[in-house]
């Protein structure tokens, strides 16, 4: 049933036997179904926060004597809450996560920073047995019949902005490295760009004045007509970087009315690997095209097939879409790629990893697909680990740009980051204790499964902090409600999975806290990167449980070090303890290795069974 790439998953997988005793207690509890498909019904949302009032909601086993955003009483005892949150047992409990260095790769987007292939946003187009309205389901659940509702028209929500903060100048003070032969002067200056009227009015009404160095360093490139892998901090204006020179190109180039025709043929495709992620680069697309004929179209999973369909045959110049759903239109015959001439992966490093390599491999194999000369292909990210990058080379041109603005994996600087040791019966207290302190600031709470988001929600409301979550299990109108309700200080409090970690822009969210750390530093940073946007400052605090995050030391280590953050002289030992562990186990496998052919026993890298696997 899920959608979305969601790190979660490995914990729940490993957890799912010790654990499968005390979730059949809780289901016979609740009186829900065992049957995955009615694990969320139909049936229309409470008011409390997008919450569905059903036995598998948060909410289930309280009562609601009280209307003020789910603050409610009575918490039904008899439902094992404590199993789910403060890490009481669940998944954490049960998992010993082991050294991630060491697992072995066997497939495309299975080794490190992997997650179950079937909880990611990706249908199997050759398999309609298993797929429902463009997306992977549960054989025998009800078709999805969700309608989005349409954005709204008028200009003034159109050019609804994120305000700028006191550290924006900042940005100019990172250092920017780029790669590649004879890559184009950065401007200076919008003027510069020398983009059409209509756009530059546009950016004037979206209350752009300064380019960040993403984007004095992208635009040049991209048009150039050079291929682009682009790398900057959370937060510095990344989707501006490359739907502005796409746009102007378009404009300058003209774009003719496509609508009712048997194909659409888009001249631009951007995928993005989460629902919310692609619907905000939708949104900001709209604001630069406004005035034009060019015309977006978003298509994403979780909503009706049909809606999706009648949207783009209404015309489609650029369309903004998630793996799964894209792929399935293609195969439905409804889009032509002969006319791509630019193909943008955003989130890049998510998009060639986590299983959606292989969809993106399918994208650029289709028989229609302009080859990589014949197309511009444009990669952005915050983080771009190295065997990313060798995979890069699959969709670029040989003399690509790569350009970095900061380091490929770092945490940007205005956020403060504090790492706690919080052994995992005390999680819950201290997100207490932390929540009541911060007097209402708008806050994310980071969580490693979807079941303990929806705990810790609903417990969060019983202490009278309103909170609502988001996780890939939740139905789609309820995500956006739930979004919905976070924005507008409806709730104060969102408790998210990682679906909720990358490209989120939600303005004001002063605080992360990641009650569970992630798998991976590169989860980690676009984490605590929801707050602390364009020059605003934000607060990070981490919970760091010794028995299960210990595979994060050093990269925690690297990362607070590269943001001139404080480093705890606990983390400093705990580095120092774990570095010399390595190297003596490193050197009783040298001596137990003589005379070996393989002496240290290698595993192949992650890039090079990768590139066997496309083969």
């Amino acid at each position: 049933m899920e959608e979305d790439w969601d790190t979660e998953l490995e914990q729940e997988a490993a957890a799912a036997s010790q654990g499968r005793s005390e979730e059949q207690a809780w289901m016979a509890n609740s009186g829900r179904p065992n049957s995955p498909s009615l694990r969320f019904s139909s049936r229309p949302s409470s008011p409390l926060s997008g919450f569905p009032g059903r036995p598998n909601s948060p909410f289930f086993g309280f009562s609601q004597n009280k209307g003020s955003l789910g603050a409610n009483e009575g918490l039904n005892r008899s439902l094992p809450v404590q199993h789910d949150i403060g890490g009481y047992s669940g998944s954490r409990e049960s998992v010993v996560r082991p050294n991630r260095e060491d697992q072995p790769v066997t497939r495309f987007g299975r080794g490190r920073s992997s997650g179950s292939r079937d909880f990611q946003e990706r249908n199997s187009a050759n398999d309609p047995g298993m797929q429902d309205q463009g997306f992977r389901r549960v054989p025998g659940s009800p078709k999805v019949t969700y309608v989005p509702p349409p954005p709204p028209e008028d200009e003034q929500s159109i050019f609804a902005c994120y305000q700028s903060g006191i550290n924006f100048d900042k940005y100019d003070e990172c250092a920017v490295e780029m790669s590649g032969l004879d890559p184009p002067a950065p401007l200076l200056a919008f003027e510069e760009a020398n983009f059409a009227q209509t756009l530059r009015k546009n950016i004037s009404k979206t209350g752009y004045s300064k380019l960040t160095p993403v984007q004095k360093h992208s635009i040049p490139v991209i048009q150039a007509g050079r291929d682009l892998m682009s790398c900057a901090q959370t937060g510095s204006g990344k989707t501006a970087a490359f739907l502005l020179p796409i746009v102007d190109r378009m404009m300058k180039d003209g774009v003719t009315a496509s609508a009712f025709q048997k194909q659409q043929e888009p001249q631009c495709i951007i995928v993005a690997p989460t629902r919310e992620l692609i619907n905000q680069i939708f949104l900001e697309a709209r604001k630069f095209v406004y005035g034009t004929c060019i015309r977006p179209v978003v298509i994403y999973g979780g909503t009706q097939t049909g809606h999706s369909i009648r949207q783009i045959m209404q015309g489609c110049n650029i369309l903004c879409a998630t793996p799964g759903r894209l792929l399935d239109i293609i195969e439905k015959g409804k889009i032509s790629l002969v006319e791509v001439k630019y193909l943008v992966l955003d989130e890049a490093d998510r998009m060639l990893d986590m299983g959606f390599g292989l969809d993106m491999k399918k994208l650029i194999s289709y028989p229609e697909m302009p080859s990589k000369d014949r197309r511009q292909t444009l990669m952005f990210s915050a983080t771009f680990p190295e065997e990313v990058q060798r995979l890069a080379g699959e969709f670029l041109k040989t003399d690509y740009i790569f350009l970095v603005i900061g380091n490929t994996c770092g945490a940007c600087s205005d956020v403060q980051q504090n790492i706690l040791q919080v052994p995992r019966l005390s999680k819950r207290d201290k997100l207490i204790e932390i929540l009541q302190s911060t007097g209402g600031e708008r806050t994310m709470v980071f969580v490693d499964t979807k079941k303990k988001a929806d705990y810790l929600a609903a417990f969060l409301c019983q202490e009278n902090l309103p909170s609502t979550s988001i996780h890939g299990d939740r139905e789609q109108r309820e995500r956006e409600i739930a979004l919905r309700d976070f924005r507008s200080g409806k709730c104060q409090i969102l408790v998210a999975t990682s679906v909720a970690s990358r490209g989120l822009d939600i303005e004001n969210v002063q605080h992360v806290i990641n009650f569970d750390l992630p798998n991976t530093i590169e989860d980690y940073v676009h984490r605590i990167g929801r707050t602390g946007r364009c020059g605003n400052t934000g607060k990070a605090v981490s919970f760091f449980d010794d028995q299960s995050d210990g595979h994060l030391v050093q990269s925690l280590l690297k990362v607070l070090s590269e943001a001139q953050q404080e480093v705890p002289v606990w983390l400093e030992e705990m580095a120092v303890q774990r570095t010399n562990i390595v190297a003596s186990l490193g050197a009783q496998r040298n001596n137990a290795g003589r005379g070996r052919m393989n002496p240290r026993e290698m595993r192949m890298s992650y890039s090079e069974t990768t590139f066997k696997s496309w083969e």
